[in-house]
């Protein structure tokens, strides 16, 4: 019998999407094809399906992943001077900084930038430092991202030093850098706009890459020979190589390279995450030798 208005069309999708449901994903992967279903047929929309995905992607990612590395760090010196303080704030951009004692393994606790506003109105007033560090967070490289940002909204705290194996600073991790794994990169005026950004390094032979990022750029940095003349980005090239549009963290094995999909919705990719196991390799050989 036919259905003119559609309502038996519409009806039967919306009895599989109950069935589904009712029978519940076994895995996430069900669960990331079935919103996806969800997605094409226009009940959700394309960005509530990128949050969602964003938001499993967290489940399964560690702090290493994303973590700025030490070299990277911008701190401030527990000697450093108001005047010091003041232009490091002003260069870097940044509202929290790292408060340091010899070296960055010695992290005494963590300076607000808004706490030194009322020198502005009073610049002669006399300055002691230990008034205003707050005291640091200190987290694994291997803790969860998913529990990060859940400490986070407990301790309303925003940053978090990571310490490695044996007890070193190795970087730090803001509640911004999980954020942008759940809803995309949060620009704001003091980001650079420049290739710089497109790869970023978080140390372990682990980088960051976006998919934007110019295939000539990306060999000159990780020294490999990707071509194909019908693509200007990695993002590009790699899709051609993987065959399909890859879902969040699918991976491939290139030239001693593992590249994992760290971003991606149902139309593009937009963040790779690239394991230098060629640097890896060599310094296993070294430790064996």
């Amino acid at each position: 019998m036919s259905d003119p208005d559609g309502s038996g069309s519409s009806k039967g999708w919306l009895e599989r999407l109950i069935g589904a449901f009712s029978a519940g994903p076994q895995t996430q992967e069900e669960l990331i094809e079935l919103l996806r279903d969800l997605q094409k047929h226009h009940l959700i929309g394309s960005d509530e399906l990128s949050m969602i995905e964003g938001v499993l992607q967290v489940s399964d990612m560690q702090v290493r992943d994303i973590m700025i590395p030490r070299g990277q760090m911008t701190v401030i010196d527990h000697e450093n001077s108001l005047a010091d303080i003041v232009r490091i704030i002003s260069e870097s951009g940044h509202s929290r900084f790292p408060v340091i004692d010899d070296h960055k393994d010695d992290v005494v606790g963590i300076l607000l930038a808004k706490d030194l506003l009322s020198f502005v109105l009073d610049p002669e007033a006399p300055f002691e430092i230990n008034d205003f560090i707050r005291p640091a967070t200190f987290i694994p490289e291997s803790k969860r991202l998913s529990v990060l940002l859940k400490e986070f909204r407990a301790n309303r705290r925003h940053m978090a030093m990571i310490v490695d194996e044996y007890g070193g600073v190795s970087g730090l991790v803001t509640i911004e850098d999980v954020l942008e794994q759940i809803v995309g990169e949060i620009d704001d005026e003091h980001d650079e706009d420049d290739e710089e950004v497109d790869i970023r390094e978080h140390g372990q032979h682990r980088y960051s890459v976006r998919a934007l990022t110019p295939l000539d750029d990306f060999n000159r940095y990780f020294r490999t020979d990707f071509r194909n003349e019908d693509v200007e980005t990695i993002g590009g090239y790699l899709l051609g190589r993987i065959g399909h549009l890859p879902k969040r963290g699918e991976s491939i094995d290139i030239d001693g390279l593992t590249i994992r999909v760290l971003s991606a919705d149902s139309r593009q990719v937009h963040l790779f995450q690239v394991i230098d196991n060629r640097a890896e390799a060599v310094a296993k050989e070294h430790n064996e030798g």
